[in-house]
Protein backbone atom coordinates (compact mmCIF):
# COMPACT_ATOMS: atom_id res chain seq x y z
CA UNK A 1 0.00 0.00 0.00
CA UNK A 2 1.23 3.29 -0.90
CA UNK A 3 1.59 6.14 1.68
CA UNK A 4 -0.58 9.36 1.27
CA UNK A 5 1.67 11.70 3.05
CA UNK A 6 3.45 14.78 2.72
CA UNK A 7 6.26 13.25 5.02
CA UNK A 8 9.43 14.10 3.43
CA UNK A 9 12.41 12.49 5.87
CA UNK A 10 12.33 10.30 8.48
CA UNK A 11 15.37 9.14 10.66
CA UNK A 12 16.56 5.95 12.23
CA UNK A 13 18.93 5.75 15.71
CA UNK A 14 19.50 1.97 15.78
CA UNK A 15 19.14 -0.17 12.22
CA UNK A 16 18.68 -3.58 13.52
CA UNK A 17 16.13 -5.63 12.54
CA UNK A 18 13.18 -3.58 13.62
CA UNK A 19 14.02 -0.45 12.46
CA UNK A 20 15.91 -1.83 9.44
CA UNK A 21 12.46 -3.70 8.51
CA UNK A 22 10.66 -0.60 9.09
CA UNK A 23 12.95 1.65 7.19
CA UNK A 24 12.79 -1.09 4.35
CA UNK A 25 9.12 -1.31 4.43
CA UNK A 26 8.98 2.52 4.22
CA UNK A 27 11.71 2.51 1.60
CA UNK A 28 9.05 0.18 -0.83
CA UNK A 29 6.18 1.71 -0.63
CA UNK A 30 6.91 5.34 -0.64
CA UNK A 31 10.35 5.75 -2.75
CA UNK A 32 10.41 9.10 -2.52
CA UNK A 33 10.97 9.86 1.13
CA UNK A 34 14.61 10.10 2.51
CA UNK A 35 15.45 8.17 5.09
CA UNK A 36 18.57 8.85 7.20
CA UNK A 37 20.06 6.61 9.90
CA UNK A 38 22.46 7.08 12.77
CA UNK A 39 24.19 3.54 14.13
CA UNK A 40 26.59 2.28 16.98
CA UNK A 41 28.11 0.49 13.99
CA UNK A 42 29.30 1.96 10.55
CA UNK A 43 29.27 -1.17 8.88
CA UNK A 44 25.33 -1.06 9.81
CA UNK A 45 24.87 2.48 7.68
CA UNK A 46 26.99 1.32 4.69
CA UNK A 47 25.28 -2.02 4.46
CA UNK A 48 21.98 0.11 4.55
CA UNK A 49 23.29 2.90 1.87
CA UNK A 50 24.16 0.16 -0.14
CA UNK A 51 21.19 -1.50 0.08
CA UNK A 52 19.63 1.66 -1.23
CA UNK A 53 17.50 2.30 1.67
CA UNK A 54 19.07 5.39 3.51
CA UNK A 55 20.46 8.68 2.26
CA UNK A 56 23.43 8.87 3.74
CA UNK A 57 26.87 6.66 3.63
CA UNK A 58 28.54 8.07 6.81
CA UNK A 59 27.39 8.45 10.42
CA UNK A 60 25.46 11.49 10.98
CA UNK A 61 25.46 14.01 14.20
CA UNK A 62 22.08 13.86 15.91
CA UNK A 63 22.06 17.75 14.71
CA UNK A 64 21.45 16.53 10.89
CA UNK A 65 18.54 14.39 11.71
CA UNK A 66 16.78 17.09 14.09
CA UNK A 67 14.87 17.86 11.53
CA UNK A 68 13.20 14.94 10.56
CA UNK A 69 8.98 14.37 10.57
CA UNK A 70 9.79 11.44 12.21
CA UNK A 71 12.61 9.92 14.43
CA UNK A 72 12.28 6.45 15.48
CA UNK A 73 14.14 5.13 18.40
CA UNK A 74 15.80 1.86 18.05
CA UNK A 75 18.05 0.73 20.29
CA UNK A 76 17.99 -1.10 23.45
CA UNK A 77 15.24 0.31 25.86
CA UNK A 78 18.36 2.00 28.37
CA UNK A 79 20.24 3.31 25.65
CA UNK A 80 16.63 5.49 23.86
CA UNK A 81 16.46 6.70 27.21
CA UNK A 82 20.44 8.23 26.34
CA UNK A 83 19.41 9.50 22.68
CA UNK A 84 15.78 10.94 24.30
CA UNK A 85 17.98 13.00 26.41
CA UNK A 86 20.64 14.30 23.34
CA UNK A 87 17.31 14.97 21.59
CA UNK A 88 15.75 17.60 24.23
CA UNK A 89 17.26 20.69 23.21
CA UNK A 90 17.70 20.16 19.22
CA UNK A 91 14.66 18.56 18.34
CA UNK A 92 12.36 20.60 15.82
CA UNK A 93 8.69 21.73 17.10
CA UNK A 94 7.23 19.54 14.25
CA UNK A 95 9.33 16.38 14.83
CA UNK A 96 7.28 13.54 15.95
CA UNK A 97 9.70 10.69 18.09
CA UNK A 98 8.81 7.32 18.62
CA UNK A 99 10.43 4.27 19.83
CA UNK A 100 10.01 0.88 19.01
CA UNK A 101 10.64 -0.34 22.68
CA UNK A 102 8.83 -3.69 24.54
CA UNK A 103 8.58 -1.14 27.54
CA UNK A 104 7.08 2.53 27.51
CA UNK A 105 6.66 3.20 31.27
CA UNK A 106 10.49 4.59 31.65
CA UNK A 107 10.71 6.32 28.23
CA UNK A 108 7.23 7.92 28.60
CA UNK A 109 8.54 9.04 32.29
CA UNK A 110 11.81 10.42 30.53
CA UNK A 111 9.32 12.53 27.82
CA UNK A 112 7.83 13.91 30.69
CA UNK A 113 10.76 14.95 32.46
CA UNK A 114 12.57 16.33 29.56
CA UNK A 115 9.49 18.46 28.10
CA UNK A 116 9.21 16.48 25.12
CA UNK A 117 5.48 14.80 25.63
CA UNK A 118 4.25 17.21 22.23
CA UNK A 119 7.11 15.06 20.66
CA UNK A 120 6.57 11.82 21.91
CA UNK A 121 4.53 8.87 21.01
CA UNK A 122 5.36 5.18 21.95
CA UNK A 123 5.67 2.45 19.78
CA UNK A 124 5.59 -1.37 19.92
CA UNK A 125 5.74 -3.53 16.98
CA UNK A 126 4.64 -7.07 17.62
CA UNK A 127 7.11 -8.89 15.37
CA UNK A 128 10.72 -10.10 15.29
CA UNK A 129 12.79 -13.07 15.86
CA UNK A 130 15.61 -14.21 17.85
CA UNK A 131 17.52 -12.62 14.64
CA UNK A 132 19.18 -9.29 15.00
CA UNK A 133 20.96 -6.63 12.37
CA UNK A 134 20.16 -4.61 9.39
CA UNK A 135 20.65 -8.08 7.67
CA UNK A 136 18.07 -10.04 9.64
CA UNK A 137 15.69 -7.37 8.41
CA UNK A 138 12.67 -7.53 5.75
CA UNK A 139 10.60 -5.13 4.14
CA UNK A 140 7.69 -7.30 4.77
CA UNK A 141 8.03 -7.90 8.66
CA UNK A 142 5.02 -5.69 9.73
CA UNK A 143 2.64 -7.40 7.40
CA UNK A 144 -0.58 -7.72 9.98
CA UNK A 145 1.55 -7.76 13.16
CA UNK A 146 0.13 -5.72 16.08
CA UNK A 147 1.69 -2.22 16.49
CA UNK A 148 1.04 -0.51 19.98
CA UNK A 149 0.86 2.95 19.98
CA UNK A 150 1.30 5.01 23.81
CA UNK A 151 0.46 8.67 22.79
CA UNK A 152 1.84 11.26 25.49
CA UNK A 153 0.01 13.27 26.98
CA UNK A 154 0.58 16.22 25.66
CA UNK A 155 0.92 14.78 21.94
CA UNK A 156 -1.84 16.42 19.34
CA UNK A 157 -4.61 14.24 18.66
CA UNK A 158 -3.30 15.09 14.61
CA UNK A 159 -0.60 13.74 15.28
CA UNK A 160 -1.70 10.42 16.76
CA UNK A 161 -3.94 10.14 13.39
CA UNK A 162 -1.37 11.02 11.74
CA UNK A 163 1.05 8.07 13.01
CA UNK A 164 -1.81 5.61 12.82
CA UNK A 165 -2.01 6.22 9.44
CA UNK A 166 1.82 5.87 8.98
CA UNK A 167 1.56 2.28 10.84
CA UNK A 168 -1.70 1.10 8.62
CA UNK A 169 0.75 2.11 5.65
CA UNK A 170 3.15 -0.49 6.93
CA UNK A 171 1.04 -3.00 7.13
CA UNK A 172 0.59 -3.23 10.52
CA UNK A 173 -2.32 -3.28 13.11
CA UNK A 174 -2.19 -0.47 15.08
CA UNK A 175 -3.64 -0.57 18.81
CA UNK A 176 -3.49 2.44 21.24
CA UNK A 177 -3.23 1.62 24.78
CA UNK A 178 -2.29 3.85 27.57
CA UNK A 179 1.80 3.11 28.38
CA UNK A 180 0.96 1.47 31.42
CA UNK A 181 -1.81 -0.90 30.66
CA UNK A 182 0.80 -2.05 27.42
CA UNK A 183 3.68 -2.86 30.00
CA UNK A 184 1.27 -4.53 32.37
CA UNK A 185 -0.62 -6.74 29.35
CA UNK A 186 3.14 -7.22 27.90
CA UNK A 187 4.36 -8.28 31.30
CA UNK A 188 1.72 -10.32 31.33
CA UNK A 189 1.53 -12.00 27.99
CA UNK A 190 5.59 -12.12 26.92
CA UNK A 191 7.44 -10.72 29.80
CA UNK A 192 6.38 -13.45 32.61
CA UNK A 193 6.15 -16.19 30.15
CA UNK A 194 9.53 -15.78 29.57
CA UNK A 195 10.54 -15.44 33.16
CA UNK A 196 8.81 -18.71 33.70
CA UNK A 197 10.84 -20.40 30.67
CA UNK A 198 14.52 -19.15 32.30
CA UNK A 199 13.31 -20.52 35.66
CA UNK A 200 11.98 -23.99 34.88
CA UNK A 201 15.36 -24.85 32.25
CA UNK A 202 17.58 -23.82 35.62
CA UNK A 203 15.10 -25.78 37.97
CA UNK A 204 15.71 -28.67 35.65
CA UNK A 205 19.10 -28.46 35.05
CA UNK A 206 19.81 -27.95 38.87
CA UNK A 207 18.36 -31.46 39.38
CA UNK A 208 18.84 -33.78 36.73
CA UNK A 209 21.11 -36.35 37.51
CA UNK A 210 24.97 -36.92 36.09
CA UNK A 211 23.17 -39.14 33.53
CA UNK A 212 21.29 -36.02 32.69
CA UNK A 213 18.28 -38.66 31.94
CA UNK A 214 15.71 -35.56 31.93
CA UNK A 215 17.93 -33.45 29.62
CA UNK A 216 18.19 -36.55 27.19
CA UNK A 217 14.23 -37.42 27.66
CA UNK A 218 12.80 -34.17 27.46
CA UNK A 219 10.44 -33.51 24.67
CA UNK A 220 7.03 -32.44 24.38
CA UNK A 221 5.51 -29.91 26.63
CA UNK A 222 8.94 -28.77 27.94
CA UNK A 223 10.47 -28.12 24.60
CA UNK A 224 7.65 -25.86 24.04
CA UNK A 225 6.88 -24.45 26.82
CA UNK A 226 10.62 -23.41 27.06
CA UNK A 227 11.52 -22.71 23.74
CA UNK A 228 11.96 -19.08 24.40
CA UNK A 229 14.33 -19.60 27.34
CA UNK A 230 17.05 -19.29 24.11
CA UNK A 231 16.37 -15.61 23.90
CA UNK A 232 18.94 -13.09 24.22
CA UNK A 233 19.63 -12.83 28.18
CA UNK A 234 21.06 -8.91 27.87
CA UNK A 235 17.59 -8.52 25.98
CA UNK A 236 15.79 -9.56 28.82
CA UNK A 237 17.76 -8.38 31.90
CA UNK A 238 17.41 -5.21 30.23
CA UNK A 239 13.22 -5.34 30.32
CA UNK A 240 13.30 -7.22 33.41
CA UNK A 241 14.94 -3.76 34.64
CA UNK A 242 12.84 -1.45 32.49
CA UNK A 243 9.74 -3.02 33.52
CA UNK A 244 10.01 -3.87 37.11
CA UNK A 245 6.95 -2.34 38.61
CA UNK A 246 4.81 -4.95 36.77
CA UNK A 247 6.71 -7.49 36.46
CA UNK A 248 7.16 -8.07 40.38
CA UNK A 249 3.46 -7.52 40.45
CA UNK A 250 3.01 -10.73 38.02
CA UNK A 251 5.31 -12.53 39.59
CA UNK A 252 3.53 -12.46 42.83
CA UNK A 253 -0.18 -12.98 41.12
CA UNK A 254 1.70 -16.10 39.30
CA UNK A 255 2.97 -17.13 42.49
CA UNK A 256 -0.16 -17.08 43.91
CA UNK A 257 -1.42 -19.26 41.23
CA UNK A 258 0.69 -21.90 42.09
CA UNK A 259 0.05 -21.75 45.52
CA UNK A 260 -3.04 -22.34 45.32
CA UNK A 261 -3.02 -25.20 42.69
CA UNK A 262 -0.55 -26.48 44.89
CA UNK A 263 -2.70 -26.55 47.87
CA UNK A 264 -5.45 -28.69 45.95
CA UNK A 265 -2.98 -31.26 44.90
CA UNK A 266 -1.47 -31.18 48.44
CA UNK A 267 -5.17 -31.63 49.61
CA UNK A 268 -6.21 -34.22 46.79
CA UNK A 269 -8.94 -32.21 45.60
CA UNK A 270 -10.06 -33.99 42.74
CA UNK A 271 -12.81 -31.21 41.50
CA UNK A 272 -10.91 -27.86 42.16
CA UNK A 273 -8.15 -29.19 40.17
CA UNK A 274 -10.45 -30.08 37.10
CA UNK A 275 -12.09 -27.10 37.17
CA UNK A 276 -8.67 -25.14 37.11
CA UNK A 277 -7.13 -27.34 34.50
CA UNK A 278 -10.80 -27.17 31.97
CA UNK A 279 -10.58 -23.32 32.57
CA UNK A 280 -7.20 -23.12 31.36
CA UNK A 281 -7.93 -24.88 28.77
CA UNK A 282 -11.14 -23.54 27.66
CA UNK A 283 -9.37 -20.37 27.28
CA UNK A 284 -6.65 -21.26 25.63
CA UNK A 285 -8.58 -23.24 23.06
CA UNK A 286 -10.01 -19.34 22.40
CA UNK A 287 -6.62 -18.38 21.10
CA UNK A 288 -5.78 -17.56 17.23
CA UNK A 289 -3.92 -20.25 16.33
CA UNK A 290 -4.38 -23.30 18.85
CA UNK A 291 -2.30 -26.04 19.16
CA UNK A 292 -2.63 -29.89 20.26
CA UNK A 293 -1.73 -31.30 23.37
CA UNK A 294 1.66 -30.08 24.45
CA UNK A 295 2.72 -33.96 24.44
CA UNK A 296 1.73 -34.73 20.67
CA UNK A 297 4.18 -33.47 18.01
CA UNK A 298 3.55 -30.85 16.31
CA UNK A 299 4.66 -30.56 12.41
CA UNK A 300 4.31 -26.44 11.79
CA UNK A 301 6.07 -23.98 9.90
CA UNK A 302 5.85 -19.97 9.43
CA UNK A 303 6.04 -18.19 6.27
CA UNK A 304 6.29 -14.51 5.30
CA UNK A 305 2.87 -13.50 3.14
CA UNK A 306 2.12 -10.18 1.33
CA UNK A 307 -0.86 -8.94 2.22
CA UNK A 308 -2.53 -9.10 -0.95
CA UNK A 309 -5.89 -10.57 -1.94
CA UNK A 310 -5.81 -14.53 -2.55
CA UNK A 311 -2.58 -15.02 -0.92
CA UNK A 312 -3.24 -17.17 1.55
CA UNK A 313 -5.89 -19.23 -0.82
CA UNK A 314 -2.79 -18.99 -3.45
CA UNK A 315 -0.88 -20.79 -0.89
CA UNK A 316 -3.60 -23.22 0.03
CA UNK A 317 -4.12 -24.35 -3.40
CA UNK A 318 -0.08 -24.90 -4.36
CA UNK A 319 -0.13 -27.26 -1.34
CA UNK A 320 -3.30 -29.19 -1.82
CA UNK A 321 -2.55 -29.64 -5.69
CA UNK A 322 0.64 -31.22 -4.18
CA UNK A 323 -1.60 -33.75 -2.06
CA UNK A 324 -0.59 -31.75 1.11
CA UNK A 325 -3.53 -31.39 2.98
CA UNK A 326 -3.24 -28.51 6.25
CA UNK A 327 -4.77 -29.19 9.50
CA UNK A 328 -4.78 -25.55 10.57
CA UNK A 329 -3.90 -22.42 9.02
CA UNK A 330 -3.67 -18.67 10.14
CA UNK A 331 -2.19 -15.44 10.62
CA UNK A 332 -0.10 -14.53 13.48
CA UNK A 333 -1.25 -10.49 14.16
CA UNK A 334 1.54 -11.10 17.61
CA UNK A 335 4.92 -12.48 16.43
CA UNK A 336 7.68 -11.26 18.53
CA UNK A 337 9.72 -14.36 18.97
CA UNK A 338 8.28 -15.97 15.63
CA UNK A 339 9.93 -15.36 12.03
CA UNK A 340 6.65 -15.25 9.43
CA UNK A 341 2.91 -13.93 9.26
CA UNK A 342 1.54 -16.90 8.64
CA UNK A 343 1.18 -20.23 10.92
CA UNK A 344 0.55 -23.28 8.38
CA UNK A 345 0.35 -26.71 11.01
CA UNK A 346 0.59 -30.00 8.79
CA UNK A 347 -0.28 -33.48 10.15
CA UNK A 348 2.55 -35.23 9.79
CA UNK A 349 6.84 -34.83 9.52
CA UNK A 350 6.95 -35.76 5.79
CA UNK A 351 4.23 -33.58 4.75
CA UNK A 352 5.96 -30.54 6.61
CA UNK A 353 9.18 -31.50 4.77
CA UNK A 354 7.42 -31.68 1.47
CA UNK A 355 5.26 -28.18 2.39
CA UNK A 356 8.47 -26.21 3.42
CA UNK A 357 10.89 -27.79 -0.11
CA UNK A 358 7.75 -26.69 -2.11
CA UNK A 359 7.12 -23.42 -0.84
CA UNK A 360 10.85 -22.87 -1.06
CA UNK A 361 10.91 -23.26 -4.70
CA UNK A 362 8.15 -21.05 -5.34
CA UNK A 363 10.34 -17.97 -3.32
CA UNK A 364 8.53 -18.49 -0.39
CA UNK A 365 10.13 -17.33 2.69
CA UNK A 366 9.52 -20.16 5.10
CA UNK A 367 10.36 -20.88 8.97
CA UNK A 368 10.59 -23.92 10.99
CA UNK A 369 10.47 -24.44 14.33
Amino acid sequence: MEMKTELKKISFIGLGLIGGSIAKTLKRISPQIRLYAVSGHLSTITQAYEAGVIENSTMLSLDEISDSDYIFLCTPVQQNLIYLEQLKNIVHPHTIITDVGSVKGDIHRAAARLGLERNFIGGHPMAGSEKTGFAASTAYLLENAYYILTPSAEVSTQQVERFRSLVCALGAIPMILDYDQHDFATASISHLPHMLAYSLVNLVKEIDGPEQTMKTIAAGGFRDMTRIAASSPVMWQDICLSNQTQLLRLLDLYTEQLSGLRTWIAQGQKEPIAAYFSQAKDYRDSLTVRRPGSIQPVYELYCDLIDEAGSIATLATLLASNGISIKNIGILHNREFEGGVLHIELYDQASLDTAGTLLEKYHYTIYKR
